[in-house]
């Protein structure tokens, strides 16, 4: 009987004829498959690239990071969907926006003469303070008439050209975009003021 064991154990890497079996594991073996030369010739020349210096190494990932984020800044600029806020993506926001940048939207100056009354209020001359009071009024009544009617005539078009879409949201997205000094929107006006805006999104 130990024979019998012994011999069954001997004999578990042969098949029946006693004929080493193809499968039977390489000794030393790495216990993956070789990769291909194509593969290897990429992983050599990915491995050339990067400096073995660790100074050099983490200057080059800066270099990276930076062309990185100059590309996805200039998407953002172009408004480039790929590379936009999830806030901005969708044909809604991008025909709001252009819905905005065609007109001439008094909130837009809401900011810069913010400031100009600020300055007016420190002055030492009653009469300009009192301006500078009548002026924030009418500033005021000026920009929640304007965004009223800014609002009522976008949803016409929302309702006319996207009636399948979701509208949530788009009031806040208006009035922020509205707000905004052209210069310094983002993404940029790519309508000029008073030109038609495209029939398709």
């Amino acid at each position: 009987m130990k024979n019998l064991f012994r011999r069954s154990q001997d004999t578990s890497g042969t098949d029946p004829r006693g004929t080493a079996t193809t499968h039977a594991p390489k000794p030393g073996g790495k216990g993956r498959p070789t990769p291909t030369r194509k593969e290897a010739e990429a992983a050599a020349r990915a491995k050339a690239r990067l400096p073995k210096d660790k100074k050099a190494a983490a200057k080059l990932l800066r270099e990276r990071r930076a062309a990185e984020n100059a590309k996805m800044r200039q998407g953002i600029k172009s408004g480039d969907e790929r590379y936009l806020p999830k806030r901005d993506q969708g044909p809604v926001r991008q025909f709001i926006r252009d819905f905005v940048d065609a007109r001439l939207c008094f909130a837009e100056f809401l900011l810069p003469l913010l400031l100009v009354i600020m300055f007016l209020q420190w002055s030492p001359n009653d009469q300009l303070r009192t301006f500078s009071n009548g002026l924030w009024s009418v500033t005021i009544i000026l920009v929640l008439l304007d965004s009223v009617f800014l609002r009522f005539q976008l949803k016409k078009q929302l309702d006319q050209r996207f009636p399948d879409e979701s509208h949530k949201g788009t009031l806040f997205y208006t009035l922020l975009r509205a707000l905004q000094v052209r210069f310094l929107r983002m993404p940029k006006p790519r309508v000029k003021m008073g030109q038609a805006l495209p029939q398709h999104y």
